[in-house]
């Protein structure tokens, strides 16, 4: 009785299977279409209210937003380029992948995993539009809406305690809206340091997904739950505020250019200088400069007839790279009529010290830095010198209030801190001279003067110029006058001429950490500047 069981229960099973397949076949498959119809075109304004919302996801951003522009010559550029841009492809992710695969190689009974198949098919994303934003940062700013109907083909192979397994991932639709912002755009190519993305919207994606040949999207509701769950991880790792930050040139190379510190130094003494005249001693100073920058040196008073001299001065140097950076010292005998003397020199690497610890370095004066000189060998003194390197704070750099503040007697805040004022000057407009216009900018702060380089034949000029001012304190009660001149030919009687110029309070930079702005010019018609400030504590 139980074998008859047994069997007429085999039997209803395989007929029951048989039957669910037949009437699935029924309703799923067979009432699909199998030939290839001609589209039906209606144009939009013969369409009513239903189907155009739901012909509104497929109409281009350019057409329902007039920020978008087109750019059909990109899908174009796209469309030639493809075949080389998906082998170029796979070939970066095959070799991006195959690292990652090797770790599991030997793990879990895995033999071997390698991509079977692997290519995006010959239907290249299309652009539907673009925005740029204009912006007076250093940074360019584009949203282009992307949309990737494919019909790519990936396999990948796995073979496990001698089987192999497959899964395929095919006809891959994305549908997205990044954020690109380039910045900081400098003078180096590709002419910007960095690549920021993130998402503005959730993105859209579909797919199909094969296990061991079987179609796991066809499975009643996983297709809508997997489809949901991809674009709801893409869209918590990169939807903004969250952004995606791609390094292209590296900080160290010097293409961003951006201050990193203040290098105090005291010049304390000398000791048994050489004796440089016939009927006197020594007329010694200092020189000092710090290497990569095409500053001026700084130097020292001068001490008259004095072989050990103490001159206890301070000056105060940007740093932009203390790996490689050095402080060069030169001590000369100051001569009134003929060439100065070189007494010595010698250098500090900036690597050598520690961030806001004095260092006290006694240092022997060489003839040069060539080891094989001989006139090294001759003792020419020592100089004296204590080096303090303080780091600007990282949130300097930031759009935020400085964090460095204290509160006064009277209940205001104060920056606490000395540091260092950065005027950049980018551009100016409408500027016109009597009869050349010749433009350039003068930056006077606390007595000090500084210019931009002349642009020739420009009422509209561009410098993109920084000028760097080291302060003991914030500059709470200041001004900085900016000025636009015009550089007239050497005939004329006035050999410059004024364009209009204005006068910028420093207690909102102090208080903001940075102003970037277009000023109009006093005493121009409709003349206007474009300046940044920003102020950078220790």
């Amino acid at each position: 009785m139980g074998f008859v069981s047994t069997i007429l229960g085999l039997i209803g099973f395989s007929f029951g299977v048989s039957l669910g397949m037949l009437i699935g076949y029924f309703f799923f498959i067979y009432p699909q279409p199998r030939g290839v119809k001609e589209p039906i075109t209606t144009q939009l304004r013969d369409m009513d209210t239903k189907s155009l919302n739901k012909l509104l996801p497929e109409i281009p951003m350019w057409i329902k937003n007039p920020d978008y522009e087109r750019i059909d010559w990109l899908n174009k550029f796209l469309h030639d380029m493809w075949p080389y841009l998906d082998v170029a492809i796979c070939n970066i992710i095959r070799s991006t992948m195959k690292p990652i695969f090797d770790q599991y190689i030997g793990k879990y009974g895995i033999e071997t995993i390698e991509f079977e198949t692997l290519t995006l098919g010959t239907l290249p994303p299309t652009f539907q539009g673009i925005k740029v934003y204009e912006i007076q940062d250093k940074e360019l700013v584009i949203e282009p809406a992307i949309r990737w109907a494919g019909n790519a083909n990936i396999v990948v192979a796995l073979k496990l305690f001698h089987f192999k397994f497959s899964a395929q991932l095919i006809d891959l639709q994305l549908s997205l809206v990044p954020r690109v912002t380039l910045k900081p755009l400098v003078p180096t190519f590709p002419c910007f340091a960095n690549i920021n993305a993130s998402l503005m919207e959730k993105p859209k994606v579909d797919f199909g997904f094969k296990l061991l040949n079987g179609d796991l999207m066809a499975i009643p509701g996983l297709h809508h739950f997997v489809q949901d769950m991809v674009a709801k991880q893409i869209a918590n790792m990169y939807h903004w505020p969250r952004v995606l930050e791609l390094p292209i040139l590296e900080v160290s190379s010097g293409a961003t250019n951006r201050p990193v510190g203040i290098l105090n130094v005291k010049v304390v003494r000398a000791m048994n200088l050489l004796k440089m005249d016939l009927l006197g001693k020594s007329d010694p100073y200092v020189k000092l400069k710090l290497s990569g920058e095409r500053l001026r040196s700084k130097r020292t008073s001068i001490k008259m007839c004095n072989l050990n001299p103490e001159w206890n001065e301070n000056f105060k140097f940007v740093v932009k790279d203390p790996k490689t950076q050095v402080l060069e010292l030169h001590v000369f005998d100051w001569e009134k009529v003929k060439l100065h003397d070189k007494l010595g020199m010698q250098v500090v690497p900036l690597r050598s010290l520690t961030p806001h610890e004095t260092t006290t370095f006694t240092l022997d004066l060489l003839k040069s830095l060539n080891p094989n000189d001989a006139h090294n060998k001759k003792s020419r003194g020592k100089l004296v010198v204590e080096l303090t390197f303080d780091p600007f704070k990282e949130d300097n750099w930031s759009m935020g209030r400085q964090s460095c503040v204290q509160t006064g007697e009277d209940g205001d805040e104060f920056a606490s801190t000395g540091g260092m004022l950065l005027v950049t000057i980018e551009s100016a407009q409408d500027v016109e001279g009597k009869k050349k216009t010749n433009p350039y900018v003068e930056i006077v702060f606390k007595g000090e003067k500084k210019e931009t380089k002349v642009i020739k034949k420009s009422r509209d000029p561009r410098w993109d110029e920084e000028f760097q001012f080291t302060l003991d304190e914030p500059p709470m009660e200041d001004k900085i006058h900016i000025e636009v001149m015009n550089k007239r030919s050497r005939i004329s009687l006035h050999t410059k001429e004024s364009l209009g110029h204005v006068d910028i309070s420093l207690a909102d930079v102090v208080n903001n950490g940075r102003i970037n702005e277009t000023y109009h010019l006093i005493n121009s018609k409709n003349g206007m500047i474009h300046v940044e400030i920003k102020w950078i504590t220790t």
